[in-house]
C-alpha cells in the first residue's frame, strides 16, 4: 500500500513540513514522486519512519539517526548504548511528571480545580533550575538582576496554552533552522525571515516584554558564547549564526 505525504501525516502525527524537511536532509525519502509532483511513500518507507520515531524519542539527534539507519545492528547496539546516559539524566523529568500527575489526581478526586499555573510547574521548576545552573550569574550581569527576576516570574506564571506554544515555538525554531539553512544558508530568504518571527515570539513568552535592542543582543550572544552555539549547532555547524543574522536583518 501507498500513502500520500498528507496521508502519512495524519497515520504519523508528523507535519508535512517535518516529512518535507526529512527528504531534503536525506533521512527519509519517499518511495516516489508522482506526476503531480508529490511524495509517495510505501511499505518500506513506513519502516523506516517507526525507526526514526522510536530513536527521536529516545533524544537521538536527527544527524545520527542517519548514521544509524545506515549501520548494521551491532553498530546500532553500540550507537545506542552511548545515549543511555541521555535516558538515566530525563529519569528527573519523569519525577517531576509523576508529581503533576498526582497532582492533578487529587485536584480531580478532591474535586478542586487546578489552576493553570500549576498544570505545568513542575516541568517549568525543572527547567528553570537547569537555567538557573548555567546561565543565572550572566544573565543578570548582561541585563540586570530586575530583568531577570521579571522574566524568572513571566515563565513561572505561564497559562496552559502559553507554556504549550512556547515548548512548540521552541521546536518550530529548531526544524525552521536547519530548513532555512538547507534551502540556500541565506538570511534574506523567506524561511529566515518566519524563523526570526517565531523566535521574537518565543522571547515575547519568556520574557513578558519585548525590545528590538535586547532581541539582538540576546542573538549576538548565542554566536559568542559558546554554550549557546554548540546548543543551536548541534546538528549543523552555523545555525547559530544564520539565526543571528536573520534576526539582524528582518528585526530592526
Amino acid at each position: 500500500m501507498e500513502y500520500s505525504i498528507n496521508h502519512l501525516s495524519k497515520m504519523c502525527g508528523l507535519t508535512t513540513r517535518t516529512l518535507r524537511y526529512y527528504d531534503q536532509i536525506g533521512l527519509l525519502k519517499p518511495r516516489r514522486v508522482n506526476s503531480a509532483g508529490y511524495r509517495i511513500y510505501g511499505k518500506n518507507e513506513i519502516d523506516i519512519l517507526q525507526q526514526i520515531l522510536f530513536f527521536r524519542e529516545l533524544g537521538v539527534e536527527l544527524e545520527n539517526i542517519k548514521s544509524i539507519l545506515g549501520k548494521n545492528q551491532n553498530d546500532q547496539s553500540k550507537l545506542l548504548k552511548s545515549h543511555l546516559s541521555k535516558l538515566l539524566l530525563r529519569q528527573k523529568q519523569i519525577h517531576t511528571l509523576i508529581e503533576n500527575v498526582n497532582q492533578t489526581i487529587e485536584s480531580i478526586e478532591g474535586g478542586i480545580e487546578m489552576k493553570d499555573s500549576d498544570k505545568f510547574k513542575g516541568f517549568k521548576k525543572e527547567m528553570l533550575s537547569k537555567n538557573d545552573e548555567t546561565y543565572k550569574d550572566e544573565v543578570i550581569q548582561k541585563w540586570g538582576k530586575h530583568a531577570y527576576d521579571e522574566s524568572r516570574k513571566q515563565f513561572e506564571n505561564m497559562s496552559e496554552m502559553e507554556y504549550l506554544e512556547f515548548m512548540k515555538l521552541s521546536d518550530d525554531i529548531e526544524i525552521g533552522l536547519k530548513e532555512a539553512y538547507t534551502l540556500g544558508n541565506d538570511e534574506k530568504s523567506a524561511y529566515s525571515k518566519k524563523v526570526a518571527e517565531l523566535h521574537k515570539r518565543w522571547i515575547e513568552l519568556a520574557w513578558g516584554t519585548y525590545s528590538i535592542d535586547a532581541h539582538h543582543n540576546l542573538v549576538q550572544m548565542y554566536v559568542e558564547d559558546e554554550r549557546f552555539k554548540k546548543y543551536y549547532d548541534k546538528d549543523q555547524e552555523g545555525l547559530a549564526v544564520l539565526l543571528r543574522n536573520a534576526v539582524f536583518y528582518h528585526l530592526r
